[in-house]
């Protein structure tokens, strides 16, 4: 059966991986892996602690070597050129450390010190970037005094102080009231869009990379079995390239179940029990069509006399793909190549 592993842009690569692979002993952690991602894209890599997606990260940073693969971000080799792959990307993990005695100011003028700026081009860059962030008030605030979102802010503001090519968070939303989330989300979105930056995010949470990235890559005990973006992963749940339409109507009668089951391109009914259809009750339907056939299963009902409360096309979100992938046991891996 052939597993996703690989997922190729549709423009100009800034990290090209190619059958990176990383074993402890008799244990991999990543297997095979082939993931391709253009500049300027916010590309969500998404699956369970434990999937391997931070020893990906590490191995692009060249802060652990594969044990067989290649890595290629910004044209550089991570496991040769480590140093300059640092200078170009900025890298945010889950568990972010600064000096809890020291100033949003002062941690952000340690980094631009690290990174060889002078001062004046330091300080000017530090408070630019705290006022885009949002800690334009919290300047002269120790970092030891921060919530955890107002942190996640000051560590997005340190990746950027040395104006990176390429930005990888790890789980930036990690214990984030669902306000901060939606902010923090926003200021991500944002920057990529007005600067061009790549952006990787790495996260199990499923609603937050679908509200963001372009793409996304399902990522499970070491192989990435899914990569697309979220309609087009979404089709792939549909292996016969069925649609699926559903129903809610109430007056609904066994006449009326009879027509929708013969109607031209229906495959397949499924409908209230004939009791249920005669008590005058909002029933709901589910036909499995060769087609689209909302527009004539709207029709049938209205003709029928029953009154047509709802009616749709299912259209997947990533939790449906998330759990079709995960709970088929593979059943739904491909090649998207």
């Amino acid at each position: 059966m052939e597993r996703a592993t690989e997922c190729p842009p549709s423009g100009a690569s800034v990290i090209d991986l190619r059958q990176l692979t990383k074993k402890y002993g008799e244990q991999t952690a990543v297997n095979g892996l082939n993931l391709t991602i253009e500049r300027g894209e916010i590309f969500g890599l998404l699956g369970p602690n434990g999937a391997g997606k931070t020893t990906t990260i590490l191995m692009m940073l060249g802060l652990t070597e594969p044990t067989s693969g290649t890595a290629s971000v910004c044209g550089l080799d991570p496991a040769r050129q480590a140093l300059d792959v640092k200078r170009r990307v900025g890298y945010m993990p889950d568990d972010i450390g600064f000096y809890d005695d020291r100033t949003a100011l002062d941690n952000l003028l340690f980094t631009a010190s690290l990174n060889g700026m002078k001062e004046r081009e330091g300080r000017e860059r530090a408070l630019e970037l705290l006022d885009r962030v949002g800690l334009g008030e919290a300047v002269y605030k120790k970092a030891g005094a921060f919530s955890r979102g107002m942190r996640q802010r000051l560590g997005i503001a340190d990746v950027l102080i040395k104006k990176p090519e390429v930005v990888i968070l790890d789980e930036p939303t990690l214990g984030i009231d669902p306000e901060g989330v939606r902010e923090l989300l926003q200021l991500i979105h944002d920057l990529s869009r007005n600067e061009g930056l790549t952006v990787l995010l790495s996260s199990h949470h499923l609603h937050q990379v679908q509200q963001i990235c372009d793409r996304v890559g399902l990522f499970v005990r070491g192989e990435l079995i899914a990569c697309g973006d979220v309609p087009s992963l979404a089709e792939q749940l549909d292996d016969d390239g069925s649609v699926t339409v559903e129903i809610e109507a109430s007056g609904w009668t066994a006449a009326l179940a009879e027509r929708l089951a013969s109607l031209e391109g229906v495959i397949e009914y499924r409908g209230p029990e004939p009791a249920a259809a005669d008590s005058g009750e909002i029933c709901h339907a589910v036909l499995i069509c060769s087609g689209d056939r909302t527009s004539a299963a709207a029709k049938t009902v209205i003709e029928s006399g029953a009154q047509l409360q709802a009616i749709r096309r299912k259209q997947y979100g990533l939790d449906d793909i998330y759990h079709r992938y995960f709970e088929g046991g593979g059943s739904h891996e491909r090649n998207n190549r």
